[in-house]
């Protein structure tokens, strides 16, 4: 619980830290996000503990990731193995994806990895997505279109792709098969 405790009374100055960095490209800007903004100052200041949802608000308004605010400051464990036939499942909202883990837990890792299976025709979505980090990806078996900036690449069996997220992008299986690929998030700073 003391870890908890540690992480929550820090919010307050880690917010005060990305605002400050930010704000002279908001004054600038037509469009600053008046009011994340403001909540990122009610955090600061009055020691406001955030919903998941509001921080994740902050941290996009700010242009940093949510394990910014709570990263944990030493890993637990230094070295993870996840045997093949002990991997867990991800959570994914994407319909069509199921993602195996094969990595460590993002807090004391700046990687997370997946075994990846795409189902014929899936897709992530009418809308392109764009976050902080990077994702490698190495397509194993079938085939898989990225999309990135509006540029589609067309992936196949030992393919790979390396992109910036904060581009807008979005992925697809175009075959009537499943698709399998070792997917990489990096996380962004």
């Amino acid at each position: 619980m003391l870890e908890i405790e540690r992480t929550v009374s820090e919010l307050g100055a880690k917010v005060a830290k990305a605002r400050a960095e930010r704000v002279g490209r908001w004054r600038n800007s037509p469009s600053a996000p008046d009011s994340r903004l403001r909540r990122s100052t009610r955090i600061e200041k009055s020691g406001m503990t955030p919903t998941i949802a509001s921080l994740m608000k902050v941290a996009s308004a700010l242009g940093k990731s949510v394990a910014y605010f709570v990263e944990e400051v030493e890993a637990t464990r230094p070295v993870t193995v996840i045997r093949g036939d002990e991997r867990s499942r991800l959570y994914t909202s994407k319909q069509g994806l199921e993602l195996q883990n094969i990595s460590g837990r993002y807090g004391p890792f700046w990687v997370a990895g997946a075994d990846a299976y795409v189902e014929p025709h899936a897709d992530s979505g009418p809308a392109p997505m764009s976050h902080p980090g990077e994702e490698l990806v190495l397509v194993l078996d079938g085939r898989m279109t990225f999309t990135i900036d509006g540029e589609p690449y067309e992936l196949g069996a030992g393919d790979s792709i390396h992109f910036r997220t904060v581009r807008p992008h979005s992925w697809a299986n175009p075959d009537d098969r499943r698709a399998r690929a070792i997917w990489l998030a990096i996380r962004g700073s």
